[in-house]
């Protein structure tokens, strides 16, 4: 037994040995061993070790698998503790909060009202100094410093445009000040100086952002009644340091305006005149107004760090909550100091969820899930009233994944199946946001005309696709009639919605159909051009009742319906082959050209017709009027008579069938050929 356990332990050891190499070791194994038996004796000790080896690896996987459950469970007790520590600390700011409130609302030292004097007098001082320095870089601009309390609060150069051609006038540099907007023009050969061109109040100007149009980007409007400037700032962060600064301008200026309007109301003139209202009596009014509304409650103290969590853990709709519930309280209460000191913060953090909600509709976050994987941002972003946004995130969105869609398309085998294959990506795919979009803009209905908008700018990019694998490689006709026919017949399922856009489409194509009919016309007139200069007019023998029958049913699905007249005995027929030929191509052309069809194409259509049919008519006249044998005068009539009492008839009523109204010009065609077999020579005046 001991020499047993010392050989398998033996064998362990050798086969752990980190250069182990099996091949030499069976190879070495089979020329030591006597026969079959010390092999299959070596084997099972293989075995056993092999199997030894399993049963360890499961104990230490249990070991292990207990182990990470105890680790878990004091990962979660920690994690208990974690929420409790974190819940006295708030507990613990909003006491620090409460404090630090009514402190504020304490009478104030005499130490620290001069305190804020000095400081305020330093500050002023800082605001003059800026605005001479102003003074002795503008030139013309002296009385800006009649108005006291005016300071700089920020500056820039700026690209004007003209607003009706958008043509560029001049370089300009503009200061804004806490009450108005002066704007500048440089002076030539004198780096840093400028002279004055305009001085606007902000309270007479309106702020205007204009869309990014390539390559005119980064621009703004400013409105002054009557008139208005366009100015482009040197890069998009510019630009919105400009719009947010002239925003917030006109804001503290409205504010600080009705702040003196209060005050005015308790001056000390006031109080010299009446005797009835001092400053004890002005903080008690303010006192008594702050105490009506009430924003002790717990979950109003808490919101802020609610919000912080809520979109840290992308519960995007929690957050929305939380502000719609204090919207919703405050809807009907006064703007009062602790009002706007808790707007000023929650606003950062409904901004920061704005921005996170934006980026959620980014392409490059969204672009797989479909339409409806941007329903969630969305949906939240409608509900912070930004609508308006939203729609434009969305179609944005969407008309990237259209545009990918329709790149990622292998472009292989027939051009038809291609086009299927389009028409069904692109139009599935307009198809679920058109539905998606109806769903998350039910209850606005000024975005459906920005969704008509981005329909027809996506139509374009799948008619350049379209265009691009049917006309540009010069298909045939029959293949591009069956291409547009699909695409129409895809375009038509938009009505299940209410959405149609077949007309925009038509109009997409117009050019390249019209060309197609043009290049078709062209190639039929010819190839039988070219079938008349070898007319030599005589019947066509067909050699087998297999070829008349092929031929008798092409005659019937052209329409002509009693061509067995015309049939003669041993597969003879009484026609000419360019006679027979030009009946196969024109209707042909015809059948083609109606799957094309729509009201933009009908002139061009007919007069290709027209065309196409004075050629034979022609051919016919003029052989009339040039054959002197009897026998082969009789046999063009027959023909002729073939071609306008069968033929042209046919082509008039497949016409009027597939257009919906008869062709005048078809009928008057008729009637002049009718007079050819009466005195050949007319058709020289068509």
């Amino acid at each position: 037994m001991a020499e047993i356990s010392g050989s398998l332990l033996r064998l362990r050891r050798q086969l752990e040995y980190s250069h182990f190499e099996a091949e030499q070791y069976v190879k070495l194994l089979s020329q030591q061993s006597d026969g079959d038996r010390d092999l299959q004796e070596h084997r099972q000790r293989i075995q056993g070790l092999a199997d030894e080896t399993a049963q360890s690896l499961k104990r230490n996987v249990y070991q292990n698998y207990r182990q990470f459950i105890e680790t878990a469970k004091e990962i979660s007790y920690l994690e208990g503790e974690m929420y409790q520590l974190s819940h006295i600390l708030t507990e613990q700011k909003g006491i620090m909060e409460s404090v630090a409130q009514t402190l504020l609302h304490s009478d104030r030292s005499e130490a620290a009202r001069e305190l804020k004097a000095a400081f305020h007098e330093e500050a002023e001082e800082g605001k003059a100094r800026n605005l001479t320095t102003l003074l002795e870089k503008v030139e013309g601009c002296k009385n800006l410093l009649e108005t006291p309390g005016r300071y700089l609060l920020y500056n820039g150069d700026l690209t004007e445009f003209d607003v009706d051609n958008m043509v560029l006038i001049q370089k300009v540099h503009t200061f804004l000040m806490n009450d108005c907007l002066l704007i500048a023009t440089p002076l030539p050969n004198r780096r840093g100086m400028y002279k004055y061109n305009a001085l606007y109040n902000l309270d007479d100007l309106a702020v205007v952002n204009v869309k990014e149009n390539s390559p005119m980007k980064n621009m703004f409007k400013i409105l002054m009644f009557p008139e208005s400037r366009i100015f482009q700032a040197e890069n998009a962060k510019i630009k919105k340091e400009w719009l947010d600064i002239l925003e917030e301008t006109k804001k503290n200026k409205i504010l600080n305006e009705k702040s003196k309007k209060e005050d005015n109301l308790c001056s000390p003139t006031m109080i010299d005149i009446t005797s009835s209202c001092s400053l004890n009596e002005k903080k008690t009014i303010r006192e008594e107004k702050e105490e009506k509304i009430n924003l002790s409650f717990e979950w109003i103290q808490e919101l802020p760090d609610n919000l912080d969590v809520c979109i840290a853990q992308r519960n995007f709709e929690g957050a929305v909550d939380l502000l719609a519930k204090l919207n919703g309280y405050l809807q009907d209460k006064p703007l009062t100091y602790s009002v706007q000191d808790l707007r000023a913060r929650v606003d950062p953090r409904v901004r920061h969820l704005t921005n996170v909600l934006v980026f959620e509709l980014s392409p490059e976050r969204s672009l797989r899930g479909g339409p409806k994987a941007t329903r969630r941002a969305v949906s939240q972003l409608v509900r912070l009233g930004q609508s308006t946004k939203a729609c434009g995130l969305f179609l944005q969105n969407r008309a990237t994944a259209v545009q990918t869609a329709i790149r990622q398309l292998r472009i292989e085998g027939a051009t038809l199946l291609y086009v299927h294959k389009l028409c069904n990506v692109f139009f599935t795919s307009l198809l679920e946001t058109a539905k998606e979009f109806e769903m998350d803009f039910s209850g606005n209905s000024g975005c459906y005309s920005a969704f008509i908008v981005w329909s027809c700018s996506a139509l374009k990019l799948f008619v350049d696709a379209f265009t691009k694998q049917v006309f540009d490689s010069k298909e045939n006709l029959s293949t591009a009639a069956e291409c547009v026919k699909v695409a129409k017949e895809h375009c038509k399922h938009l009505s299940e919605i209410g959405l149609d856009l077949t007309f925009i489409l038509h109009a997409f194509l117009v050019k390249d159909l019209k060309a197609v009919l043009q290049s078709n016309k062209d190639i039929i007139i010819e190839a039988t051009k070219h079938r008349n200069s070898e007319e030599m007019w005589r019947k066509m023998n067909l050699m087998t009742p297999e070829a008349l029958g092929k031929l008798k049913e092409e005659m019937q699905n052209c329409g002509v319906r009693n061509f067995d007249q015309y049939v003669g005995e041993d597969c003879w027929v009484n026609l000419s082959y360019t006679i027979v030929a030009f009946t196969k191509q024109i209707m042909f052309f015809l059948e083609e050209a109606l799957k094309l069809y729509f009201p933009e194409l009908h002139m061009v259509l007919l007069e290709s017709l027209i065309e196409i049919i004075l050629v034979a008519v022609q051919h016919v006249d003029y052989s009339l009027r040039c054959e002197q044998d009897a026998e082969k005068r009789g046999f063009i009539r027959q023909n002729a008579s073939f071609l306008y009492d069968i033929v042209l008839p046919v082509v008039e009523k497949r016409f009027e069938e597939g257009v919906g109204k008869p062709a005048k010009q078809l009928q008057d065609l008729r009637n002049i050929s009718r007079l050819v077999r009466v005195n050949p020579g007319t058709t020289s005046i068509v």
